[in-house]
């Protein structure tokens, strides 16, 4: 089992930039592919980016790439998402998962769910 824990999130103008932290606690997280998903409300939850479980490689979606960075820290157990040029379409709730397969943008690829952080882009 492998718990996770996100923070980071907040109220940010446009163009802002905020960091996310998933801290992870249970297995350790090393063994896992890490991705960040975000969800509004009355829409599916949509891929943000994806990590291998070395950090050698990295996923984004098309909507982010270039100004979001996903990064990790084994040692910490700590998954990040800097998210620089923020805008409003940004909004939304952000949950970190770990999962096995590295190559895929479903979240039926990931095995394990944090509560996730509000983030809010005002104009």
């Amino acid at each position: 089992q492998v718990q996770l824990v996100e923070s980071g999130g907040g109220l940010v103008q446009a163009g802002d930039s905020l960091r996310l932290s998933c801290v992870a606690s249970g297995r350790t997280v090393s063994i896992y592919v890490m991705g960040w998903f975000r969800q509004d409300p009355g829409k599916e939850r949509e891929f943000v980016a994806s990590i291998s479980q070395n950090g050698d490689s990295t996923l984004y979606a098309d909507s982010v790439n270039g100004r979001f960075t996903i990064s990790r820290d084994n040692a910490e157990n700590t998954v990040y998402l800097q998210m620089n040029s923020l805008k409003q379409e940004d909004t939304a709730v952000y949950s970190c998962a770990a999962g096995r397969y590295f190559n895929t943008r479903s979240p039926y690829g990931y095995d394990y769910w944090g509560k996730g952080t509000q983030v809010t882009v005002s104009s």
